[in-house]
């Protein structure tokens, strides 16, 4: 998985006192509309508007989440959680014979049948290298001698052999978190006995005044790491430094993967025969798992119930959520998203969220087939371009639309990038995010992203292209739920042709770079965000204008940001 962290705690761009102070009423502005709130959301209100001009009477969709897991009790979610309508809960039979027992919410591919679950994975790249390490390395090898098979195994070996080298710069960066997050800690264990509480954000201590110089100095040591490193001011100090030390825990094990092959969880815990495809029903149904963050705040995005006073309103309101966890903190295993894939279209989904990625997929042809027949069943794959700041057409990342087997690219998978606001960030477009113009189709906002976390009624803010897919997954499932016709491929066309495209004169800076400017339009293949507004009057044009929903016209209504 390409860590959640490093756009949640480590993007490069700094927040000042200023700056701050403006995010204190941004719960929701993704859902905003550039023209009536100034924000460069997705319009939603207005297409709810218009689909009640319309009288439109919706569908309930399923949208299948495959991530790290969901909290099932959750106050804004609960009500929205796909139930398994052939399924018994807890009487321990298969009583739909799917060859899952007991799979009311969905599936945890990540678990034992004796109830435990997989929390932790190596990344994709160690595997790769320690698998066949004994075959290939300090041997001269004649490509021109191996079979296909083979030769393909050496190809990816060879490029995680050079991916395992890790440069001088990159333990730096990782000393520097690691005595910073150091400081942090010894700082934060005299805040919480000086201000009485176990849990703060960074604006409650901004108003707090300490009595003792040793709580002075805290809180000014706590606050410059926080600035330094990019912190989220709406973060609690306990997410702060648990997701700090399992990345500083992360990066270290990586280091050492060259070395020191990784420990195997999944033949410990899982204990699926794991390269024999066949060998499928493994697992269990404990869809919460042991690390839900992410997981229930990607689905509150999408569906968390609209209009109930609570916490957030979800992209969708006529949608179920099927839990599928698959993301380990670490790489997942192509075996369990091709499962989960195939799960989630056997069941009825018909948008699929996946917010995770890597830079491997030894399995690839397990995933492409199950891209292929998720295709074949009319259903939308939408996919977070990932965090690193880098050109998807110069760098791969799975999984992908490009199907080696078929030598075609999938038409019904759309890939995200994360835009921004500058009223939030320097730039519109996230400073983490992948970009590139042929393989990443749109952008949706991904910084700053208020929703549903763990705990049963908690909220709080992420970033990420985590969070700029759901806002996709979502749209499409509102499109799909008030024009049920259109099939899954019209969908992918009706959110490409309807973004908003920013005006060329609003600040735009390359991802990853400090201050070289950049034309948004360059960033990926529309050139613009989705606009739910855009997207809900092009559908009704393409129903109108087909009738049989077989309709490949292509209408632009694309409208510039102001």
């Amino acid at each position: 998985m390409l860590r959640l962290i490093a756009a949640t705690c480590l993007s490069i761009f700094i927040f000042s006192n200023g700056l701050i102070a403006q995010t204190d009423n941004l719960k929701g502005w993704h859902l905003l509309d550039s023209t009536q709130d100034a924000f460069y959301g997705i319009s939603l209100n207005k297409a709810y508007e218009y689909l009640q001009s319309k009288k439109k009477i919706p569908k309930t969709v399923i949208v299948a989440v495959l991530d790290s897991g969901v909290d099932t009790t959750h106050e804004d979610l609960k009500k929205n959680l796909w139930h398994n309508p052939k399924e018994i809960p807890g009487n321990g039979i298969d009583d739909d014979h799917n060859g899952y027992i007991d799979d009311v919410y969905g599936w945890n591919f990540l678990g034992g049948k004796d109830g435990k679950s997989i929390k932790k994975a190596s990344d994709e790249r160690a595997r790769v290298y320690h698998k066949w390490k004994d075959q290939f390395l300090g041997k001269t090898i004649d490509t021109n001698q191996l079979n296909t098979i083979d030769k393909a195994h050496y190809q990816i070996w060879q490029k995680a052999a050079k991916a395992i080298n890790f440069s001088q710069e990159e333990q730096m960066d990782i000393l520097f978190i690691e005595l910073t997050t150091k400081a942090m800690k010894r700082n934060d264990l005299i805040l919480r006995k000086e201000m009485g509480m176990e849990e703060y954000t960074s604006d409650q201590l901004e108003k707090f005044e300490p009595i003792t110089k040793a709580g002075k100095d805290a809180k000014i040591g706590y606050l410059t790491c926080i600035k330094m490193i990019g912190i989220d001011p709406d973060e609690k100090n306990t997410f702060t430094l648990n997701e700090l030390s399992e990345y500083i825990e992360g990066k270290k094990e990586s280091f050492e993967s060259k070395e020191k092959a990784p420990h195997n969880f999944r033949a410990e815990i899982v204990k699926d025969d794991y390269d024999n495809f066949s060998d499928r029903f493994y697992g269990n149904n404990d869809v919460m798992g042991p690390g839900p963050m992410h997981g229930t705040h990607v689905s509150g995005i999408i569906a968390a119930q609209r209009n109930n006073s609570l916490g957030v309103d979800g992209v969708a309101d006529q949608v179920q959520i099927m839990t599928l966890r698959v993301v380990p903190d670490g790489d997942e295993y192509d075996k369990d998203i091709a499962l989960a894939i195939r799960y989630a279209v056997d069941h009825g989904a018909k948008v699929i969220n996946m917010s995770f990625g890597k830079s491997f997929s030894p399995e690839k042809n397990w995933v492409d087939s199950a891209v292929k027949y998720a295709e074949q069943k009319d259903v939308l794959l939408v996919h977070a371009s990932g965090n690193e700041s880098e050109n998807m057409d110069e760098k791969e990342n799975f999984p992908s639309p490009w199907l080696l087997q078929w030598k075609t690219k999938a038409k019904n998978f759309i890939t995200v990038g994360a835009s921004s606001d500058i009223k939030i960030n320097p730039s519109i477009a996230a400073d983490f995010s992948n970009y590139g113009k042929e393989n990443v189709d749109v952008f949706a906002p991904g910084v700053k992203i208020y929703s549903t976390l763990p705990g049963g009624n908690q909220y709080g803010n992420l970033q990420g292209t985590s969070m700029a897919a759901p806002v996709v997954a979502g749209l499409a499932a509102l499109i799909r739920s008030y024009y049920p016709e259109l099939t899954a491929i019209e969908v992918k066309q009706i959110i490409e042709q309807s973004v908003s495209k920013p005006d060329p004169t609003i600040n735009c800076i390359k991802p990853g770079e400090k201050t070289e400017k950049i034309n948004f339009a360059s960033l990926c293949k529309t050139g613009g965000i989705v606009n739910a507004s855009n997207a809900v009057k092009i559908a009704n044009e393409f129903k109108l204008s087909s009738g049989n929903s077989k309709n490949s016209q292509s209408i632009k209504t694309t409208k510039t940001l102001k």
